[in-house]
């Protein structure tokens, strides 16, 4: 996500800093009745701020080796020995780097709550509180996908805790104070609103960002978002900004989220997330036209892990998946976070949607590993091989062949892709305006497997002349499986 002339800032050590997004006392329902705006902040302030702390970290690191060469000297003169020196000096030394941030006391004991990329490298960690104290912090555990962290000091009594929120009665328009440590300069309150929800702004897997224009600066990051009622609803993270102070555009994780995130570090140092074994994709308003949908929702699978706990259910590519443990599955940025917050192990109902018809699997879910990326780089061939005879599929603005050895070793297509290889498209055509590029292979044409073109080309024209508007394309490239709704042309 981004925008002209601004740019996604991590707040703390990076930049500028996380946006605060809160939202006003719960909803319950019934016609809308507005909070009025308070006479003054002052009385939350005075209660909250002990529950603010400043994080100061500090990390070494060793200078780059200089390229640059020592100058040359006629022979015996003294400068030859003290630049020598001086270099070799200089490029030994270690240099001690320090940045600020902001955090929370979850949990009088000691237990403080901070953005991963505020202590992220640290070799020392300090936290500071409102009183004038400072004490030494550890860090329990951190998670890099919500940018979460939880420390842990030893105070001689109990902190002042500020206690969770939930994010989830958060309206658009709800006051909202942020507490932090802006530019180093100590404790700062600032005011707004929250400004919307449910941001996406591509900083990991699970973004639910809260909005909000409470001005965030730099060192903001990690510090809290308070509602009215004196709760934490967010937690800051990341501002638009071209600068790197506040425009108004800040982003705070959700205490819903947080929450649980904060929960799990405590008891296991680590999080522990369900695990699906499926990709999945966006289900657009074209994909859910070939599908013959009345609305774009769900989670469309486009690829399933071998051995994974989705295929052994017996799920297959091109589901689309529409509830989850009884809960309906509004896109795929719901997915991720519904399976990610089930306990692992636990067995649950996934409902899809296959080729029209609505089936129910039992899944017991896994526990979520990363697996390391590795990138075979494959040997390109000596010499070009001619291109194979093409048919050309004028409704899409393609030119189809099938897969030989020639044409695999051209586009590197593994030996086990099974369908018909994409030769050539025309820039302005349907397949052109859908990105589809020349060494794509076609596995599917409306969820059926194809072999050859004139398979392609059958089941294209016949959808035509069905009236459909839309076809359903099943693409690998790269070894990545893709649905991609095309607009059918005429012939």
């Amino acid at each position: 996500m981004s925008m002209s002339g601004f740019g996604l800032i991590r707040a703390a050590k990076v930049g500028a800093i996380a946006g605060l997004l809160a939202a006003a006392p719960g909803f319950a329902g019934g016609a809308a009745q507005a909070r009025g705006a308070p006479d003054s902040f002052a009385d939350l302030a005075e209660a909250l701020s002990p529950t603010v702390v400043n994080i100061s970290t500090s990390q070494m690191l060793k200078r780059p080796k200089s390229d640059v060469p020592t100058p040359q000297f006629p022979e015996g003169s003294p400068l030859e020995e003290f630049f020598k020196e001086f270099m070799e000096r200089d490029q030994n030394a270690p240099r001690r780097v320090t940045s600020l941030g902001s955090g929370f006391v979850f949990d009088p004991s000691g237990y403080i709550v901070t953005n991963n990329h505020v202590i992220e490298g640290a070799d020392q960690i300090t936290v500071n509180f409102n009183d004038g104290s400072s004490l030494p912090a550890d860090i329990v555990g951190r998670d890099s996908k919500t940018d979460l962290a939880l420390l842990r000091v030893k105070p001689k009594t109990a902190l002042t805790a500020a206690r969770f929120g939930n994010s989830e009665t958060a309206r658009v328009g709800d006051w909202v104070i942020a507490i932090g440590n802006p530019f180093g300069l100590g404790g700062s309150v600032t005011a707004g609103i929250v400004s919307a929800r449910n941001r996406d702004i591509a900083a990991g897997p699970y973004d639910d960002f809260i909005q909000t224009d409470a001005p965030i600066n730099r060192g903001n990051s990690g510090g809290p978002l308070f509602n009215m009622d004196g709760e934490v609803i967010g937690v800051n993270s990341a501002i638009y900004s071209p600068t790197g102070g506040s425009v108004g555009i800040g982003f705070a994780i959700p205490s819903s989220l947080a929450r649980d995130v904060i929960a799990q570090l405590r008891r296991f140092g680590e999080t522990r997330r369900g695990w699906l074994g499926v990709r999945i994709q966006e289900v657009t308003e074209e994909i859910a036209e070939s599908l013959g949908l009345a609305q774009a929702k769900g989670a469309l699978i486009a690829g399933l892990t071998e051995g994974g706990p989705a295929a052994k259910a017996g799920m297959q590519n091109g589901d689309l998946v529409v509830l989850f443990d009884g809960k309906a599955v509004a896109d795929s940025r719901a997915l991720p976070r519904m399976v990610a917050d089930t306990p692992v192990g636990k067995a649950v109902a996934v409902e899809v949607v296959r080729k029209g018809q609505r089936r129910s699997f039992m899944v017991t879910l896994g526990r979520l590993e990363e697996a390391d990326e590795k990138v075979a780089a494959a040997e390109p061939p000596s010499a070009m091989p001619p291109v194979a005879k093409h048919q050309e599929l004028t409704r899409l603005g393609l030119s189809l062949a099938p897969l030989t050895p020639d044409l695999r070793r051209r586009y590197t297509i593994a030996t086990d892709v099974q369908g018909v290889v994409v030769t050539d498209v025309e820039a302005d055509s349907p397949a052109g305006e859908k990105n589809i590029r020349s060494g794509d292979v076609i596995v599917e044409v409306a969820q059926e497997p194809v072999k050859t073109p004139d398979e392609v080309m059958q089941k294209v024209n016949a959808y035509a002349r069905a009236d459909k508007k839309v076809v359903l394309l099943l693409v690998n490239r790269a070894g990545a499986l893709t649905f991609v709704a095309v607009r059918l042309g005429i012939s």
